[in-house]
C-alpha cells in the first residue's frame, strides 16, 4: 500500500496520547464514585469494571485512526471484478491460411480455436477482433457480446498480403482511442489523398511517456499469423509502440516453419513462418510466443492463453472504502454505548 498524501500520516500522532488520557479519566471517575453511596452509582461503578465499558471507546479510537489514514489517500493494487479489461484478437486472413497442413485448413482451425478461447474466457472481459492480410480491419469492436464475435469470426474473407505491423497498430488504436493513433498516417504519410477545406485537421498523435513492457494490466493483444510481413508498418516498430504502452502481445505462429506448402488447388507456394520476428514481438512486449503446428495444439494454446491474459488487478484508491468502514465502526461504538449505558457515554 502507498499513499497519495503521505504527509497527512503525521496526524496519527495526535491519537498517541488518547489511551493515556482515557486511563486517567477512568481513575478520576473511580475516585469521584467513592463520594456517592446511591444504588445507581454503585451499579455504575460496577459497570465501570466491565469490559463492555471499554469497547465503545476502543472502537471510536479505531474509527478515528481509519479516518486519518483515509485523509492520506491510501492506494493499493486490488482485484476489481467489475473493472474493464479488454483483449484484442488479431487474426491473419491471408490466402496462405487456405493451406491444409493444419486440418481441415489453417483458417478453419484458427476459427475453431478462437471460438473455444471465447467460451473459456470469463464473460466480464471484453474482446475485440482485428483481421489482417494486405490491410487491416476492425471486424468487431471490443464487446461482451460473444455471439457477435462468433459471427465476425465466421465471416472472415481472405486477401493477399500480410500486414502484421498494421494489425498491432490497429489494436492499439482500439485500446487507446485517446492517443490519436492513425494507421493511415503511418502507412500513407505524405501520399495521403488531399482533404477538403471544410474537413477539420486531425489532432497530432498524443505524446506518451513510455512505461515498462507488460505493465498495463487492463488489456492484451493475441496475434495469430502463419507468415511474414509483406506490407505495411514494420512489425517491430509496431511492437515497440505496444511495449511503450505496457501492452503484452501473445503471439501464436501457425503452420510450417519453413519450406513449400500446397494450396487446395494443388499449386505449391513458399510460405515460411517468420518465427524470429514473432518471438521478438513477444519478448519486447513481455508476452509469450507459441508455435501451433496442428489444430489440437492451436486449440490448447488458445485455451491456456485464456487463463494468462485475464489480469484484473488495479492500482485503486481506497479512501472512500476506508472512510465508509471507519464511519461504520464509529456508528457501532455509539450504538453499543446507547444499548448498554442508555447514552453515548464518556469514561
Amino acid at each position: 500500500m502507498s499513499f497519495l498524501w503521505p504527509q497527512y500520516l503525521w496526524l496519527l500522532l495526535a491519537l498517541v496520547p488518547l489511551p493515556a488520557a482515557y486511563a486517567w479519566l477512568l481513575r478520576r471517575r473511580s475516585k469521584a464514585a467513592l463520594h456517592y453511596s446511591s444504588l445507581v452509582d454503585v451499579r455504575a461503578a460496577a459497570a465501570g469494571r466491565s469490559w463492555r465499558r471499554h469497547l465503545p471507546p476502543v472502537l471510536l479510537l479505531l474509527a478515528c485512526s481509519g479516518l486519518l489514514l483515509a485523509a492520506a489517500r491510501p492506494v493499493a493494487r486490488v482485484a476489481l471484478p467489475g473493472a474493464r479489461s479488454s483483449i484484442m484478437l488479431a487474426m491473419d486472413v491471408s490466402l496462405s491460411m487456405r493451406v491444409s497442413d493444419v486440418e481441415p485448413t489453417r483458417l478453419a482451425a484458427a476459427q475453431e480455436a478462437a471460438k473455444l478461447f471465447l467460451r473459456e474466457l470469463p464473460r466480464h472481459i471484453e474482446v475485440g477482433l482485428v483481421t489482417f492480410a494486405g490491410s487491416s480491419h476492425v471486424a468487431q469492436r471490443a464487446t461482451l457480446d460473444r455471439e457477435a464475435l462468433v459471427a465476425s469470426i465466421d465471416a472472415f474473407q481472405m486477401q493477399m498480403g500480410t500486414a502484421v505491423g498494421d494489425a498491432i497498430v490497429l489494436c492499439l488504436a482500439e485500446l487507446f482511442p485517446e492517443h490519436g493513433i492513425d494507421l493511415g498516417d503511418m502507412t500513407l504519410g505524405s501520399r495521403q489523398p488531399g482533404r477538403s477545406l471544410d474537413e477539420k485537421a486531425k489532432p497530432p498523435p498524443r505524446q506518451i511517456t513510455p512505461v515498462a513492457p507488460g505493465s498495463y494490466d487492463s488489456a492484451a493483444i493475441i496475434l495469430l499469423s502463419d507468415g511474414r510481413r509483406t506490407t505495411g508498418v514494420d512489425t517491430l516498430a509496431a511492437a515497440k509502440m505496444a511495449a511503450d504502452r505496457g501492452v503484452r502481445i501473445y503471439v501464436v505462429g501457425l503452420g510450417t516453419v519453413d519450406g513449400a506448402v500446397a494450396l487446395p488447388e494443388g499449386m505449391a507456394i513458399y510460405m515460411k513462418l517468420d518465427e524470429p520476428t514473432l518471438r521478438e514481438v513477444a519478448r519486447m512486449t513481455g508476452g509469450e510466443y507459441h508455435h501451433a503446428g496442428t489444430a489440437q495444439t492451436l486449440r490448447s494454446v488458445y485455451e491456456n492463453l485464456g487463463s494468462r491474459v485475464q489480469v484484473m488487478t488495479r492500482e485503486t484508491e481506497l479512501t472512500g472504502l476506508l472512510t465508509l468502514v471507519s464511519a461504520l465502526v464509529a456508528l457501532t461504538a455509539a450504538t453499543l454505548s446507547l444499548l448498554w449505558f442508555g447514552r453515548i457515554t464518556a469514561p
